[in-house]
């Protein structure tokens, strides 16, 4: 049974949150991430992350769409409860699923002034750069070298 959490929001709930705390001076930080096998990486990626802001959103992968960009077996942990455990993390302040492969229209909607990418990316190679800057917005990459993965941990316990 999924434990309620006030940190994981609907769209629409999430919409309505971040309009107001952008309304009341709010910087709205948007990280996003599969987080299937929930490890150090990501704990320390979404930690500077929240330092880019007042508030940090994560766009957590739905399984149709991790299974999309990992393959087939992927996810090995389902969408509510990789949800569950990312907004038991301090640094977040709301999660929500989402269903497509890239960010375009939540960033186009939303307009959070930060987008933030782990450290496998640069600011130049983010897919969806030339989307938060077309409103003003701002990428960051944050976190540590990519020396943590999923698939890493998930191939070791496969041997």
């Amino acid at each position: 049974m999924r434990r309620t959490c006030e940190k994981i929001k609907t769209y629409r709930e999430l919409k309505q949150i971040v309009t107001k705390k952008k309304a009341q001076g709010s910087v709205v930080v948007l990280a996003n991430g599969c987080f299937d096998l929930l490890h150090v990486g990501h704990v320390r990626y979404l930690e500077a992350a929240k330092m880019e802001g007042d508030l940090l959103v994560v766009a957590i992968n739905s399984d149709r769409s991790v299974e999309k960009l990992k393959g087939s077996g992927r996810p090995l942990i389902p969408q509510e409860e990789r949800e569950e455990l990312v907004a038991a993390l301090e640094s977040v302040d709301y999660v929500f699923i989402f269903d497509d492969l890239r960010l375009d229209s939540i960033l186009l909607d939303l307009q959070p002034q930060v987008q933030v990418k782990g450290t496998d990316y640069t600011v130049d190679t983010v897919p969806e750069k030339e989307t938060v800057l077309s409103y003003g917005g701002r990428v960051a990459i944050c976190g540590d070298p990519k020396s943590h993965s999923s698939t890493s941990i998930s191939r070791k316990l496969h041997r």
